[in-house]
């Protein structure tokens, strides 16, 4: 299973990376000149502003779904929780989609890291495509093992039980078995919930780097509000598998702390670096770009077949046609809601 601290490993070497290895190299697209709507004091005061505002947006987001489970309404056995993983997991679908894979394709295709080979091959869909294989992958395995571990202290358990009556030795395979399932699934909720926060913990620091290093207030100002709702949205989608996964406390709020603060730290270290920091270098953009790829993989991966494709294809939702169009409706919407916010951050 994949552990958090791995998470941190993987957040600690991205920044280091974006630091020291990226930051140095030039090209000519580096030195633009800058307009007189560059006031970098200006500028740091709305970095200020969206650091705030994208932290409490976020929390609020994250948080909604791990409290709002302790309500009947959107209890996991009510009809209405469908709808709202349905929502949530559209968020997350066009967010890969809409929100990260164009930008991993912008920067992958920019003029400033040459022609050869990066026009020559589509690396943003190939990386997106790994990131998501990987994943399945990782998620195989790991099932596996549980699932082999189990079978065999089942097997132990039954051979244990052969001396006594068989109504006894069925009823405690029966237990075992409803054991046995309810476990994997716990275990695949916990899987889901930390592959899922890895993938937007990678694009949220990445966007507050970009947005930290930026020295133009007319830039900023507009994607304050998008990016608050933006991560709010997108929190919701992570707070709703965070809920599912059950896990503890203590678990739950670093969890949730990650994902409130990996803007403002991403922000703060577009800040310190926005000196050295050359976004338009080679470098900096073909690490940018297959980080943003792999992210993509993993969110679309993991909003299709892990949130998506479970309660879709569920004996409960195909039942019913009625509890089909609710879920399929929230997901539209999910959809729409982030494909606008891509709009208007294009405005």
């Amino acid at each position: 299973m994949i552990k958090f601290s791995t998470c941190k490993i993987l957040i600690t070497t991205l920044t280091i990376l974006l630091q020291q290895n990226l930051v140095f190299s030039k090209c000519h697209c580096d030195n633009q000149t800058q307009g007189s709507d560059h006031k970098v004091s200006e500028a740091l005061k709305y970095k200020l502003i969206a650091m705030a505002s994208v932290s409490v947006a976020s929390l609020i987001g994250v948080c909604l779904p791990i409290f709002a489970k302790n309500f009947s309404l959107v209890n996991p056995k009510n009809d209405l929780y469908l709808l709202v993983k349905a929502f949530a997991a559209g968020v997350i679908l066009a967010t890969g989609f809409v929100h990260i894979l164009p930008e991993a394709f912008e920067a992958l295709t920019n003029p400033c890291i040459g022609e050869k080979p990066w026009r020559m091959f589509p690396f943003s869909g190939f990386v997106a495509m790994v990131g998501s294989t990987v994943t399945l992958i990782i998620e195989t395995l790991v099932m596996g093992c549980h699932k082999r571990s189990k079978m065999t202290k089942a097997q132990t358990m039954n051979y244990d039980e052969e001396t006594h009556a068989d109504d006894r030795s069925n009823h405690v395979h029966s237990s075992s078995l409803a054991s046995e399932r309810q476990d994997s699934a716990d275990l695949r909720n916990v899987i889901v919930s930390q592959i899922l926060e890895l993938g937007i913990l990678l694009h949220s620091i990445i966007l507050g780097i970009s947005l930290g290093v930026s020295a133009n207030p007319n830039t900023i100002k507009p994607l304050v509000l998008v990016i608050s709702f933006h991560q709010c949205f997108e929190g919701m989608g992570l707070g709703e598998c965070i809920s599912q996964a059950q896990f503890k406390y203590y678990k739950i709020a670093i969890m949730v702390l990650f994902f409130g603060l990996i803007f403002p730290i991403g922000i703060s270290i577009g800040i310190g670096i926005s000196n050295i920091y050359h976004e338009r270098s080679p470098k900096a953009l073909i690490v940018e770009g297959f980080l943003l790829s792999a992210s993509a993989g993993i969110l679309i991966y993991m909003a299709l077949v892990d949130l998506l494709a479970n309660d879709f294809m569920s004996t409960k939702m195909l039942r019913s046609f009625r509890l089909q169009l609710g879920p399929c409706f929230a997901l539209l919407m999910g959809l729409i809601c982030m494909s606008i916010l891509a709009l208007w951050e294009e405005a």
